[in-house]
């Protein structure tokens, strides 16, 4: 017999192998902005069914306190409670809040999901098939320059990429505490960015302010990693870019197949046949 067939049958699967151990959250921290819908609801779902405490936050307090209440009232005994905290992630004193609320109760944060966003100023005309879509110079010039403000771009920007950056260095000494009091060998506290393929692509997809928005998320990952790092702070800090899918917040760009195929998403060539896959 083989060597190699030899050891396999005699290795034993160790038991940090399996998926309970690999995905085991029990003891562990978490906060997700925005967690009260969208993608933001199913992340802290997934993080509190696999045993961690989640807080999830957002402007909307009566939104947070339903999702809450149904998920506690259901979730099962290996699966970790969600607790409810308003937080505004453009307002540094709501930041500071929450940061309180947090070090009080628990005195450390393990995962840091940075997730609220919003869409923001559009110029619906930019890549629409239609006669009144612009394609000279000068009617564009116009178009794109009247149609869209310094107000709408700094609004967006300071929850799509300020918020990143504020939410993420107010809790870095509870995430750099995570760090050091746990009982998980190797590890290191969390900071994960939800960007989007939005700010990856050339095309400006009708909208310049949220795409460029989502790719200085993505570039401010890097240098929030790459400085922690450099100063001997154990953070880990990554981002993830989803596709489009359908939530609250992209629920009138795309609702089915024949809406996303006509602002230029068509996912025939998809297996799945749904977007954001």
């Amino acid at each position: 017999m083989p060597i190699a067939a030899s050891l396999s049958l005699t290795m034993s699967i160790p038991e940090n192998f399996t998926l309970k151990k690999l995905y085991d959250l029990n003891g562990l921290i978490a906060l997700v902005t925005g967690g009260g819908t969208g993608i933001g609801l199913m992340i802290a779902r997934g993080l509190a069914a696999n045993g961690a405490k989640v807080y999830i936050t957002g402007r909307r307090k009566e939104v947070l306190d339903k999702v809450v209440s149904e998920w506690n009232a259901t979730k099962g005994d290996d699966m970790g409670p969600m607790i409810a905290q308003e937080m505004d992630v453009t307002k540094k004193d709501s930041i500071k809040a929450g940061v309180t609320t947090i070090a009080q109760a628990d005195g450390k944060l393990h995962i840091l999901v940075n997730n609220a966003g919003q869409s923001g100023p559009a110029s619906p005309e930019l890549n629409r098939p239609s006669p009144t879509a612009q394609k000279e110079a000068g009617p564009l010039s116009e178009y794109l320059f009247n149609n869209e403000s310094f107000e709408e771009w700094s609004s967006l920007y300071a929850i799509n990429t300020f918020s990143i950056y504020f939410v993420t260095v107010a809790f870095l000494d509870l995430l750099d505490k995570g760090s050091k009091n746990n009982d998980k060998e190797g590890f290191s506290s969390s900071v994960i960015n939800i960007t989007s393929m939005s700010g990856l692509i050339k095309v400006a997809q009708r909208h310049f302010c949220y795409n460029s928005s989502k790719a200085a998320g993505s570039h401010l990952t890097r240098m929030l990693s790459t400085e922690f790092a450099l100063k001997g702070i154990n953070v880990r800090v990554n981002a993830i870019a989803p596709g489009v899918y359908e939530s609250e917040m992209t629920h009138d760009t795309i609702s089915g197949q024949a809406a996303t195929d006509a602002v230029g998403m068509p996912v025939l060539s998809i297996p799945a046949k749904r977007p954001g896959t």
